[in-house]
């Protein structure tokens, strides 16, 4: 009888997936990729945060799903550089799919792309970005987040308005960084931004903020709850990006301040980073500083390219990963989740 009702209410879950997903995943897939935003409404008044968590090498997939498992916790997985190559995404996703369904996992997920960077403004620059971000959809995102630090407020705007059509038009997620302004003035900055993207018809589901902008040791908490406030006047959601640098500890924080989403990216990095032989990541290292970026960013750009880990690293890889994820689910009260959104979003159905 319980598993009826289990069978039953994954079938209702499944008919939420966005027709992006199910073109790429196949009728037959069985694993509710689902728009956070219904995941959002499901865990509404729930004090928890949607987890996101990097997949720099493929050996780690299987550890992050099994912890949702044990967990019982909705998960986002996040394929941070999807532009990288043309082949990018498509592989994320076929991982994802592999990995999931020989697991049999039926907890509730989302697939991000991004942050994608937008270096500038220009039309040539955004038209390749625009192409770039059809391929994502394509592909099967169903959250995209797009990096504009690099622009101000009214130039971030306009970005957005440029490159969100294929978004927008599948009802897929979408999450804006900060825009660029000086220190101090980040508020002012949000706050512009999201009165751009008002006035120019633009829903936003996230707001993403670096965790590096909240401070290391003692996390600036009043700035992060002004923050959360300005953005739910607009009916925005905060994410907290990069976190996890120093400790997990830090993440019930951000649950405590009302953010709706963390990309915990850093303990999983280091992870990844850890398993790779110490010339691997000296070379990577090297690379990263020319290339402004740190050595677990660009090793999820890399990730493809580089020698495959032995079985028995692959192994411990995978362990310590489940390990993390399992830390990272609870502080972000992550844990029960899964069944709890599966029941809502299934009686929301009928």
């Amino acid at each position: 009888m319980i598993l009826v009702l289990r069978m039953n209410v994954l079938d209702k879950v499944l008919t939420l997936r966005p027709t992006s997903v199910v073109a790429r995943l196949g009728t037959r897939s069985r694993l509710p990729a689902l728009n956070p935003r219904d995941l959002l409404a499901a865990l509404e008044g729930v004090p928890a945060a949607l987890p996101c968590a990097p997949v720099p090498v493929r050996p780690m997939l299987p550890g992050l799903l099994a912890a949702a498992r044990s967990e019982d916790a909705v998960l986002g997985l996040l394929c941070q550089h999807p532009l990288a190559d043309r082949g990018a995404a498509e592989r994320f996703m076929a991982a994802v799919q592999e990995v999931a369904e020989a697991d049999g996992h039926t907890r509730p997920v989302f697939l991000q792309a991004g942050p994608v960077r937008v270096p500038r403004a220009e039309p040539e620059t955004l038209g390749q970005l625009e192409e770039g971000l059809f391929r994502l959809v394509d592909a099967g995102f169903s959250l995209v987040s797009l990096d504009v630090t690099r622009l101000d407020a009214g130039a971030a705007a306009d970005a957005v308005r440029r490159l969100a059509g294929p978004v927008v038009e599948r009802e897929l997620a979408l999450e804006v960084s900060l825009p660029a302004g000086a220190e101090g003035s980040e508020l002012d900055g949000a706050r512009d931004l999201l009165e751009g993207l008002r006035r120019r018809g633009l829903a936003v589901l996230f707001l993403r903020v670096s965790a590096a902008l909240l401070g290391e040791e003692d996390q600036d908490v009043q700035f992060l709850r002004s923050l959360v406030e300005l953005a739910g006047q607009y009916g925005v959601g905060v994410t907290v990006g990069e976190a996890g640098r120093r400790s997990a500890r830090v993440l019930p924080t951000y649950v405590a301040a009302g953010v709706k989403k963390v990309e915990c990216t850093a303990p999983f990095e280091r992870l990844a980073l850890a398993s790779f032989p110490e010339q691997v990541r000296a070379s990577l290292e090297q690379k990263a500083e020319k290339a402004g970026l740190g050595a677990g960013e660009l090793l999820g750009v890399m990730g493809a390219q580089l020698p495959a880990l032995d079985g028995t690293e692959a192994t411990r890889l995978e362990a310590l990963t489940f390990t993390e994820a399992c830390e990272v689910l609870a502080a972000l009260g992550a844990s029960r989740t899964g069944w709890k959104s599966m029941l809502f979003l299934a009686e929301r159905g009928d």
